[in-house]
């Protein structure tokens, strides 16, 4: 930026919480469709292989995505953007250093501190704005990558404790009775997807699997399938799509600054979620917190059913993570916008421009 800006601690945060929503959505999505497909062609189509590996690397270049989708913004400069970037990926904990100077990228990083580090850059770029004129290219990418990196380091181990505790609470569900178990654990889930936290962390950090696992992907579940149908009127088909088909954590900023807005998902969830019990809705700690996405949820639930994949259990799976959802979205949607009034339309817009 040529200028220093002033602006609200609000304003700040809501655009850090933006591009958050906007870099999640670039770096999942291609995954989240294409990942699974790519998986069941790969016997028969070997070069699905290139797609699996492509999609993999953008999962992994997400903090990369985070700190540049904050940046853009912020309306920074290509050099202030790029800073941002690669402070992100220091403080997401995505990258270890391995032998001979090598680097290991596994998973995603931990989103949340991976924001954190983001907004300690962005702030840094703004309180240098102009100031270092035509040393911008030397100093700026050198105090915003080492400072905010290092920030962000610090961060990172005390951050990750809260996806520990989050995973604590959830393990505590598992020994109540399956139904009850089912809508409370969907309900937990349902609200993970929202945040920042990863779904998939907390599933594979408690071992989450059987009903638990089903119920988590159930809650997911009700969480795209309700947030595209309360979104449907102020978002375009594509965005709508995307929350099912892609990830709900787009709606993550909106969530933020408008917490009422989940209270029909949260509904659509505990149903969604108690269904699981009664079914018995299975999945694995690996499937646990995918939801929908690429089938990973319905697929893992059909290979853990007594009978596997037959024409009833099929169906099933398809009434439970389809259509229920689907109905529950648009019942839960009238009651909150037009009974009790707690929700409207304009709650759940998205603006990806």
């Amino acid at each position: 930026m040529s200028k220093t800006q002033k602006m609200t601690g609000k304003d700040f945060f809501n655009k850090v919480l933006a591009g958050l929503s906007i870099g999640i959505v670039v770096a999942l999505v291609p995954g989240a469709l294409l990942g699974e497909l790519a998986k069941a062609l790969l016997p028969v189509f070997p070069a699905a292989q290139a797609i699996i590996d492509i999609t993999n690397l953008a999962a992994r270049m997400l903090p990369m995505v985070i700190g540049v989708t904050i940046s853009m913004q912020f309306k920074f400069t290509p050099i202030q953007s790029a800073s941002v970037g690669i402070a992100t990926v220091v403080g997401s904990g995505v990258a270890a250093t391995a032998a001979k100077g090598a680097f290991t990228f596994a998973g995603t990083g931990d989103v949340i501190n991976a924001g954190i580090t983001a907004a300690m850059a962005a702030g840094i770029v703004l309180l240098l704005g102009n100031r270092l004129k035509a040393y911008t290219i030397l100093l700026v990418p050198t105090i915003v990558i080492t400072v905010a990196g290092l920030l962000g380091l610090g961060t990172l181990p005390y951050v990750k404790l809260i996806t520990k505790y989050i995973g604590q609470v959830i393990q505590n569900f598992t020994v109540l009775q399956p139904i009850l178990m089912g809508a409370l654990t969907s309900v937990a889930f349902a609200l993970l997807i929202v945040s920042p936290i990863s779904t998939v962390g907390v599933a594979t950090a408690i071992s989450l699997a059987g009903i638990g696992s089903g119920a988590a992907n159930l809650g997911i579940v009700a969480a795209g399938f309700g947030l595209a149908v309360c979104g449907w009127r102020s978002n375009s088909v594509g965005t709508s799509v995307a929350h099912f088909l892609g990830s709900p954590k787009m709606q993550m900023a909106n969530f933020v600054k408008k917490p009422r807005m989940i209270v029909p998902i949260v509904c659509n969830a505990a149903i969604l979620g108690a269904l699981a019990g009664i079914f018995n809705i299975q999945g694995t700690p690996m499937s646990a917190g995918f939801g929908i996405s690429g089938l990973i949820g319905p697929v893992n639930a059909l290979n853990l059913m007594e009978g596997g994949w037959s024409f009833g259990n099929i169906m099933l799976v398809a009434i439970i993570f389809v259509v229920v959802p689907i109905i529950l979205g648009f019942v839960f949607n009238y009651i909150f916008t037009k009974v009790i009034k707690l929700v409207n339309d304009e709650d759940y817009r998205l603006n990806f421009e």
